[in-house]
């Protein structure tokens, strides 16, 4: 059943039943979307082009990510120009879903260039679904609730990666259904969402038409009008730097500065990602529901990012591999804690949440889409410091990026619209 578009924001507390659809949805996309980027892509083109299987990867990546940072707020601003009966987010979420499948699809059968594009079909598609799920949150979801919600929401993305490495045990045998499973496992969970959802209709009267100059200028937030917003994509782009830091360079430093053989590191990758993926977890859903019972949320994305920043630097100090445990269990937890709750932060400091809540929350996005493209590109100015040839400095590369996660917390002080 639909409701009305209503200027107010929720207030009826959302049932379980509904947040475990929610989430059971989100997580969905992300098993979708990125047991590809973390396992099966990279399987797929060692396939077709074992030669050049690292430089074809990278190029197909990047396109990928190139589409997926635009098509995130361009699908958000058009799903909240979405006048259709069935709602704003319904249509976004089957029509998204579709169009993503159908990329995984070109993936699994095509040439490097049809995975090329396919890549970006995919990306194109799940983009939308995402641009539309995360808006259902501000859409559905209460202030006072909010804490928990995203709590949940905050440990999808980790629990995708790992549900997407252990399916893979089961679907290597089959290129299609390696990229086929996720996917239909996704599709089944947001078509759940989509039959319970009380999506929202807005009405075509009044909706001012959108020319192209109005259409570009409507992807620029001018932080003197909306310096809450601005700093909040500020904290998250600078912490995101650090995040993607450790999780490029991560085999890397395995084996560059502690001295894992190549061969050891599969399973050296499954023991950090099940310490990190714990303490994300914890760290996630105990901070939402606290956040919520005290009614605040800057402290703890604050706390979080600096706990990160301890992490990281713990990783750069590290000469054992039990050191390097203990950086990736702290740095999980504030990760877990900022995730959660940095996304309830956000949106109470929306420009419009109530006309343009998914085009903005698209545009957020792109503080966490857009260091992962610069991560790599910063990263080898801090390899060399004080480096001899072919060796790489790893303890600055991380003290870096434990400052730049430093950054991110200090970001979040200027907000003033939430506690």
């Amino acid at each position: 059943m639909n409701t009305l578009v209503e200027p107010a924001a929720p207030r009826a507390r959302v049932a379980f039943p509904f947040v475990a659809t929610y989430a059971l949805a989100y997580f969905s996309i992300f098993l979708a979307l990125l047991t590809p980027v973390v396992v099966t892509l990279a399987l797929r083109v060692a396939q077709i082009d074992p030669a050049h299987k690292e430089s074809s990867l990278s190029w197909i990546l990047g396109a990928g990510a190139a589409v997926a940072m635009v098509a995130n707020p361009v699908a958000g601003l058009f799903c909240d120009r979405t006048t259709s009966r069935l709602g704003m987010r319904r249509p976004w979420l089957v029509g998204g879903l579709a169009v993503g499948m159908l990329g995984l699809y070109l993936v699994a059968t095509g040439g490097l260039a049809l995975i090329g594009l396919g890549w970006c079909i995919a990306q194109l598609g799940y983009n939308a679904v995402l641009a539309a799920i995360v808006a259902i949150l501000p859409d559905q979801v209460p202030e006072a609730q909010r804490g928990s919600v995203s709590g949940v929401l905050g440990i999808c993305l980790q629990l995708g990666i790992v549900a997407g490495v252990f399916l893979t045990q089961y679907t290597a045998g089959s290129t299609v259904a390696m990229f086929m499973v996720p996917a239909a496992i996704g599709a089944l969970l947001v078509l759940a969402l989509v039959a319970v959802l009380r999506d929202r209709i807005r009405p075509s009267a009044g909706l001012p038409r959108l020319d192209l100059l109005a259409f570009v200028k409507s992807f620029w937030i001018d932080p003197r009008v909306a310096p809450d917003f601005a700093w909040a994509f500020a904290s998250r782009f600078l912490l995101m730097i650090g995040i993607s830091i450790l999780l490029t360079y991560q085999v890397y430093y395995l084996i560059d500065h502690l001295h894992f053989r190549p061969d050891q590191i599969p399973a050296a990758m499954t023991r950090s990602m099940i310490t990190n993926t714990l303490a994300t977890v914890v760290g996630s859903l105990i901070s939402g529901w606290w956040s919520d019972r005290l009614g605040r949320r800057k402290v703890f994305v604050l706390a979080a990012a600096l706990i990160y920043a301890c992490g990281l630097a713990l990783i750069g100090l590290a000469n054992r591999f039990d050191a390097f445990q203990v950086g990736n269990a702290i740095a999980g937890l504030g990760q877990g804690v900022y995730l959660a709750i940095d996304l309830a932060l956000v949106t109470a400091v929306l420009p419009n949440r109530d006309q343009d809540a998914a085009k903005d929350l698209g545009i957020f996005n792109i503080a966490s889409a857009m260091p992962q493209s610069l991560a790599p590109a910063i990263a080898p100015a801090f390899l060399v410091i004080g480096a001899g040839s072919g060796a790489h400095n790893y303890t600055a590369l991380f003290m870096a990026a434990a400052a730049f996660a430093g950054a991110g917390a200090l970001a979040i002080l200027p907000i003033r619209a939430v506690r």
